[in-house]
């Protein structure tokens, strides 16, 4: 018996060889690789997890399947909370989520239940700027009105970033903004722009630029300020929020809210997968956002593509992370409007 029990043990940790021994591009061969995004299809969220699905059939042919899953509720924290403590742990599901969840961690701890220090970045497809967006002939066509008459904008809530960032300019700036919020997504409040029932709104850029081509080049819309560390290259000449700002203070703290900018639409895998298969799927990553052919597959769908490895995306999420306390708490109260 015992000799038996000994033959069958070997045979046991023999059969388990081939699989410790397997290699990043052998493990994704014929398995379906998920790209989860945290909101329904037709934004800039959606629009880049297509891209990613669409690329990553190309750079892992091995992959018995590439598809996307969206999977919204609680403007992606859904999705994000699934993705830290639900999704396989192996890197065949990323998600494409909001770039504030290191924010909304640090920030709302019984919401951000999770811990983005530990999840790792593949790499971002493009920094993601929002936009302040006025009609051409809404009431206050520079930043500088803003602060001397009311301004209607409009939102989806309080804790979207729709309400949040206008709040940042109104708290810490005196902007004289009245936030008509309820609206159900972007579209709805774009219309409502569009129809004169608001005068401002606030959304992504890289959505402005796709879905509202034709009204910003004929300039029936117009960027008139931009969240973000730096001016996207796309507007060069439209303020960044903290440079609205004098004080010190104010500026770091409107900072710390927009850094999220930095990491963008990017792909972001769970914790605990091995890190040879995250060195691989960064590696893919950045092989197939140089690739020429790719390149052109984005231009074609008119979405930006100013991609940054997962590891320096992971140094914008983890310096988030370490923003010091009262910085975050002046935030907090800013955001209340």
């Amino acid at each position: 018996m015992m000799k038996l029990r000994s033959l069958l043990l070997a045979a046991c940790a023999l059969a388990s060889v081939p699989a410790l021994a397997q290699t990043p591009d052998e493990f994704f061969k014929g398995k379906t690789v998920k790209v989860m995004v945290g909101h329904p299809p037709g934004g800039s969220y959606d629009f880049y997890a297509r891209l990613a699905a669409d690329m990553l059939r190309v750079y892992l042919p091995q992959a018995g399947a590439v598809i996307v899953e969206n999977k919204p509720g609680g403007g992606g924290l859904l999705a994000t909370a699934y993705l830290y403590a639900q999704a396989p742990r192996d890197g065949t599901v990323m998600g494409v989520l909001p770039e504030t969840i290191a924010n909304t961690q640090v920030l709302e701890p019984d919401v951000g239940k999770w811990k983005v220090e530990d999840m790792r970045y593949i790499g971002s497809f493009s920094p993601v700027n929002t936009a302040f967006v006025r009609r051409k002939d809404s009431p206050s066509k520079a930043p500088e009105d803003m602060k001397r008459q009311e301004t209607i904008v409009g939102c989806t809530g309080t804790t979207a970033q729709s309400y949040q960032y206008p709040a940042l300019l109104k708290v810490l700036a005196g902007y004289k903004y009245k936030m008509i919020c309820g609206y159900p997504g972007a579209n709805e409040y774009s219309i409502a722009l569009e129809r004169g029932e608001i005068d401002l709104v606030s959304s992504a850029w890289n959505s402005w630029r796709v879905t509202h081509k034709r009204q910003l080049d004929s300039g029936e819309l117009v960027a008139v300020i931009q969240t973000g560390l730096k001016r996207n290259r796309e507007l060069q000449n439209v303020p960044l929020m903290q440079e609205l700002v004098d004080d010190p203070v104010a500026k770091r703290v409107i900072e710390f809210a927009s850094a999220g900018a930095m990491i963008g639409r990017a792909l972001l895998a769970p914790p605990g997968i091995p890190a040879d298969r995250i060195e691989y799927l960064r590696a893919t990553f950045d092989k197939m956002v140089a690739d020429p052919a790719m390149i052109e597959m984005a231009n074609k769908r008119a979405l930006e593509l100013d991609p940054a490895p997962g590891k320096v995306v992971q140094g914008y999420s983890d310096a988030i992370v370490k923003t010091p306390a009262d910085v975050v708490e002046k935030a907090a109260q800013a955001f209340k409007g």
